[in-house]
């Protein structure tokens, strides 16, 4: 019986839920941290900055070594996860998600911080004087005035960890089905000379993530003409 499989869909599944499930916590994570460096007057603001764009200068396997020291069984995050009763974070989808978080960080938490700077001290300012607690303005006025923000953060943070590689070779390793996600496919299509499928993986990763730029862009365009 002839086989009808797509031997690129496993990685390409795997790839898209790591990218999903990483840009839902960055966007978790960036949001409180983005609201604080976008209303902070502290002197450290500009470490702060640096230290989150660092992965912007930063190369990826630079990035990874660090991650495997520290995910590693006797790495302090990897020891500590250990010591709760969960498996090693090398070499698991687990790990990769937190190596993720770290390399995509900046893709989320920047594009959330422009949105609030944009929005200025009038809209809250009125929701305050309207009786509104601090908590109750930001969920119905500031959240909903920076949606722009969170869409190019969205898609910023799902394309870049959609593509990543050097960060998940070194923390998470080549293994089918657990953590050889579609960059690592591709690398090792070409490495066996493989170029057909590495051409069609290739192709399909660039289209989508055109794609999805591509959005990114026209709506940003269609909201700077209504506004």
């Amino acid at each position: 019986m002839p086989d009808f499989s797509f031997p690129g869909l496993t990685p390409l599944i795997l790839s898209i839920k790591l990218a999903g499930v990483t840009t839902l916590l960055l966007i978790i994570l960036a949001t409180p941290l983005a609201w604080w460096l976008s209303q902070t007057k502290n002197s450290l603001k500009p470490l702060f900055e640096a230290i989150v764009a660092l992965p912007l200068v930063l190369p990826p396997t630079v990035i990874g070594f660090y991650m495997l020291i520290l995910l590693g069984p006797e790495g302090f995050i990897g020891r500590s996860w250990i010591g709760m009763g969960g498996d090693s974070l090398t070499f698991s989808f687990s790990g990769l998600v937190i190596a993720s978080m770290i390399y995509s960080l900046p893709f989320v938490v920047q594009p959330i911080q422009n949105a609030f700077e944009g929005l200025g001290r009038n809209a809250l300012e009125t929701a305050w004087t309207l009786g509104a607690r601090p908590l109750e303005a930001f969920f119905s006025v500031v959240l909903p005035l920076s949606t722009k923000g969170y869409l190019t953060a969205l898609v910023l943070g799902f394309a870049h960890t959609l593509g990543e590689f050097g960060i998940v070779l070194m923390v998470g390793g080549n293994i089918p089905g657990k953590t050889r996600v579609i960059s690592i496919a591709i690398y090792d299509h070409v490495e066996m000379l493989e170029y057909g499928d590495a051409h069609a993986l290739s192709a399909g990763l660039l289209i989508f993530s055109l794609i999805l730029l591509l959005s990114v862009y026209l709506i940003n365009h269609r909201w700077r003409i209504r506004t």
